[in-house]
């Protein structure tokens, strides 16, 4: 494959990637399970963080409608989300480097990128806004009133599946990699988005399969009434961290070692 083409500060364009078989989140997942047992308090703890907070957003949900929900998904996973996936990073990359772990270090390692985090964040908070305006325009144009028929149904949910799925699909593919990289190289947000996308649509076999693991593992935890996001949330987390590192070659970017 062709070298990345250069920027003005002489580092490429976006990252180089390897080639993945399919079944590559396989490893990523057992890799991920060594992680999370060698660090269990501080996997754990984080993800308790995230069963909380689905918690809060299902109950604001329930009791503020609509409004509720958008705040809730918008305030909580759109912002505390990529932050809570970086203290897992850290600890995989603290276990890979023979450092000490503990949730403060963790905690520590994923300050330094709270910056990018955050710019990811709100890259993020402008796809849900849009989303939500594509939901609502879905309304608009497909009202599913009175009595409608199968073919009514069978429109609305086509459409509605279908916008959805493309949202889907950018915010995994602008995920996929780009936080592992922030918080293993010293890269800038839009670098490390156009990476992750680069070795995605270039995986696809093996980033399908991923995607499958990961709604897998949702809907699992969803099924156990959050419960099971506790141990899903940071088996993914680790898993993730050793799919980065499997796939993208980062070199070029100076290394953000961990401290302390």
């Amino acid at each position: 494959m062709a070298a990345p083409q250069q920027s003005d500060e002489g580092l490429p364009f976006c990252a180089d990637h390897r080639t993945l078989p399919w079944n590559a989140p396989l490893q990523w997942l057992r890799l991920g399970w060594q992680d999370l047992r060698s660090a269990p308090r501080t996997s754990i703890s984080f993800g308790l963080i995230m069963v909380l907070l689905s918690y809060a957003i299902t109950a604001a949900a329930w009791y503020l409608g609509n409004l509720g929900l958008y705040l809730g998904v918008l305030s909580g996973f759109v912002f505390l989300g990529p932050i809570l996936a970086m203290t897992l990073y850290a600890t995989s990359a603290r276990l890979a480097g023979g450092a000490p772990v503990s949730i403060r270090r963790s905690l520590h390692d994923a300050g330094r990128t709270l910056g990018d985090a955050a710019v990811f964040a709100l890259i993020l908070l402008v796809v849900f806004l849009v989303w939500a305006r594509a939901a609502t325009m879905i309304h608009v144009f497909f009202p599913v009133g009175g009595e409608p028929d199968w073919r009514d149904w069978l429109t609305f949910l086509g459409i509605g599946t279908s916008v959805g799925a493309l949202f889907c699909a950018f915010v995994f593919m602008a995920s996929a990699f780009s936080l592992p990289m922030m918080l293993d190289r010293r890269v800038d947000t839009v670098t490390a988005v156009i990476t992750s996308v680069n070795a995605t649509l270039r995986n696809k076999p093996a980033m399908a399969f991923w995607a499958l693991c990961i709604g897998g593992f949702v809907a699992i935890g969803t099924l156990t009434g959050y419960l099971g996001f506790a141990l899903l949330l940071p088996w993914i987390g680790h898993a993730t961290w050793h799919g980065y590192k499997q796939t993208i070659d980062a070199s070029p970017w100076p290394s953000r070692r961990p401290s302390g």
